[in-house]
């Protein structure tokens, strides 16, 4: 039987059976006697145990085969749970995680089971010690250490978050490299010698990881040769060249970073559950992994089908428009009438599309307790997440690329905002520290906060850092206010770690976070409180396909803006613009609003019928808290358009995010606010 055809299934079952298992080992831990948690667990692992033995993945089936053996040991109370035995279950989920993931990506799923194997079945025979436990995780480590030697030039040792990072730089045209740097045997000061390279590298590029970390670099905690993963617009050549221009420097080898291209296999989407809602334990307690069915009958959509059936949909608004304009001119009753009941069908057909594409957060965030809780023993630090609004529906096109800003703040909160539980002792505070992940519908946004109670920001130390990379002129430094100096932290390769690491501050900073989310058409502001804490919230637009827009008219031109960014359209008079700091601005309700003229930032001919008009139309539009006018010739009208891009041939026009085809065959532009307000 071929079981190719099924491999999809079992890609995204094993994924959905994994996260419940993750979810229950968490509530297990924090209620060990709860044998409701551990029966879940079982019949998750005796399901997945039973189709990854069906699709012939034996060591995926063996490691399993062994858990479901300690698991039915704790469900028939005859062994009694503790701290080891609990990592050891997540250090055998997470193999199993790390295979899935293999074939997912083409592999064949195979892995070295054998360590796990042995400790489970330690726990099996009663002979089981924390001795053995941190015996047999050093016999890995350094059964692991060639392997990582050899995969230097590769990304094995990256985290998500560097991943990511790579791949925007790559997209962006930037080399990533490899870069070896040997000293010579006689050199005495190593550490020198490394800050030097370091200093010469940051100069033409940015480092994103190092080996052996910079701590161990800085304390000369290394022979005479250190790793370095670099991003750089420059050439292999000419880096080392520079490296080799500083003494005491042996040799520099500098290979390509070899990024893997792994074919993503289509994601359906589950419109529903078909099974019918299993006997749980109390909602407060339940792993939130699963939907109470609700009763209708339901089938897996892929996620490429339903693609294409936007991109059908948004050329049917696209010509929806055109009728809609036609019917206008003929002014025939009975045309007017069949266009306005087809436009009226057309957006109940819409919303069922957009629907259709709509899946929780939850799918997102239900994989940040498991690494919260990793990070708080790594850290030694108590930490409780709380996620709110995890049932809250966001488009599966931006659901697929927020987790990596979030991954990223939630991780900044826990390393640079929660206290350890002696700090938070001595300024009064519970020793476990709060993490708030939240999610919620506003209007055609989704937010998503991320809330800490943890020391807030100390700005004198964001200033002092902003000042030392040259982003602020000390001389202005005093007339910053608190938010201008919470916003510092989302300048280039900001971070005011002192030690960099794994978990936060590897000199990519926050900007990456903020350029992500405005790259999904969103923004992302913080707040804070200095020793009440730190909240991040990051504004998304429920979709990428279809939007509301305001069509204004520029000169013989059409330009589109975005309904979510604007707050009024008004005309003012030529006396009510002033002038302030050489720019034309407003009075807006008593706040000072600058105007920006389109047909100057677009460079737009003028058509030879200018007129002095005694008037001036604006849009006024917001960012946040900034906010500007942008002066037109007149306005059209709201519109449904659909959002085209630009092709490959016109990346990165300054203030444009894309365009539309309006109902009578022209194109108009569609102005990205956010970029025209920075």
């Amino acid at each position: 039987m071929d079981m190719n055809q099924y491999l999809d299934m079992f890609i995204e079952e094993s994924k959905e059976h994994l996260q419940a298992i993750n979810a229950n080992l968490l509530l297990l831990e924090n209620d060990p006697g709860n044998l409701t948690h551990v029966k879940e667990i079982f019949r998750s692992a005796h399901t997945l145990k039973g189709m990854s033995a069906t699709m012939g993945f034996e060591d995926m089936a063996s490691l399993t085969h062994e858990a479901e053996n300690v698991l039915d040991l704790i469900r028939n109370q005859k062994l009694t749970i503790n701290s080891d035995i609990m990592d050891v279950i997540f250090q055998s989920v997470d193999l199993i995680e790390g295979m899935v993931i293999d074939i997912t990506e083409g592999g064949d799923g195979s892995a070295d089971v054998s360590i796990p194997v042995k400790k489970l079945r330690a726990i099996v025979a009663g002979e089981f010690t924390a001795e053995q436990e941190v015996a047999a995780t050093a016999a890995v480590e350094e059964a692991e250490a060639p392997a990582a030697e050899q995969a230097a030039v590769g990304v094995d040792d990256m985290d998500d978050y560097a991943m990511m990072v790579l791949k925007q730089s790559k997209e962006q045209g930037n080399n990533l490299l490899w870069i070896k740097v040997s000293l010579i045997e006689s050199c005495l000061l190593k550490a020198a010698r490394a800050y030097m390279v370091f200093d010469q590298l940051e100069s033409m590029g940015e480092v994103i990881k190092t080996k052996p970390s910079v701590e161990d670099i800085e304390n000369e905690r290394f022979e005479t040769s250190f790793e370095v993963a670099y991003v750089t617009m420059q050439s292999a050549d000419k880096i080392r060249s520079s490296i080799l221009n500083i003494s005491e420097i042996q040799d520099v080898k500098i290979d390509p970073i070899q990024l893997k291209e792994a074919e993503r296999k289509p994601e359906p989407v589950a419109l529903e559950k078909t099974e019918e809602a299993e006997k749980k334990a109390p909602e407060a307690q339940q792993a939130p992994t699963r939907k109470q069915a609700t009763g209708g009958k339901t089938i897996r959509v892929d996620i490429d089908r339903l693609d294409i059936l936007m991109n059908l949909f948004s050329e049917l608004v696209i010509d929806r428009g055109r009728l809609e304009q036609l019917a206008r001119e003929i002014g025939k009753n009975e045309l007017q009438e069949t266009v306005e009941h087809m436009s009226r069908i057309s957006g109940d057909l819409q919303n069922i599309i957009l629907t259709m594409r709509m899946v929780p957060v939850e799918q997102v965030f239900n994989r940040f307790p498991r690494m919260i809780r990793d990070l708080q023993k790594d850290l030694h630090k108590k930490v409780h997440l709380e996620i709110i609004g995890a049932e809250t529906e966001l488009d599966r096109t931006v659901i697929d690329e927020i987790g990596d800003p979030l991954n990223h703040l939630l991780r900044n909160s826990l390393d640079h905002g929660i206290e350890s539980p002696e700090n938070r002792k001595k300024a009064g505070k519970p020793e476990e520290g709060t993490i708030v992940l939240r999610a919620f519908h506003s209007g055609n946004h989704v937010f998503i906060e991320v809330k800490d109670d943890g020391a807030g920001i100390n700005k004198e130390r964001v200033l002092k850092k902003a000042i030392e990379r040259g982003i602020v002129n000390p001389a202005n430094a005093d007339s910053l206010t608190d938010k201008q100096i919470h916003e510092l932290l989302f300048a280039a390769g900001f971070s005011t770690a002192e030690v960099i690491s794994d978990i936060s501050g590897r000199g990519v900073g926050l900007d990456v976070v903020k350029s992500k989310i405005e790259s999904l058409g969103g923004s992302v502001t913080v707040e804070s409180v200095a020793g009440q804490g730190t909240t991040f919230l990051i504004q998304l637009p429920l979709t990428l396909s279809i939007i509301s827009a305001m069509l204004v008219q520029v000169k013989n031109e059409k330009y589109a803006v975005p309904l979510s960014s604007i707050i009024e359209t008004a005309v003012f008079k030529k006396d009510q613009i002033m002038m302030a700091h050489r720019q034309k601005v407003i009075d807006f309700r008593g706040r000072v609003v600058p105007l920006v003229s389109l047909q100057d930032i677009f460079q737009v001919p003028a058509n030879g019928t200018e007129l002095d008009e005694e008037e001036v139309a604006v849009v006024i539009v917001r960012k946040g808290e900034k906010m500007a006018g942008l002066v037109v010739d007149s306005f059209i009208g709201q519109q449904e358009i659909v959002l085209k891009s630009l092709g490959k041939y016109l990346v990165n026009v300054f203030a444009i995010s894309g365009a539309t085809i309006l109902g009578d065959g022209q194109v108009a532009l569609i102005i990205d606010c956010n970029a025209l307000i920075k």
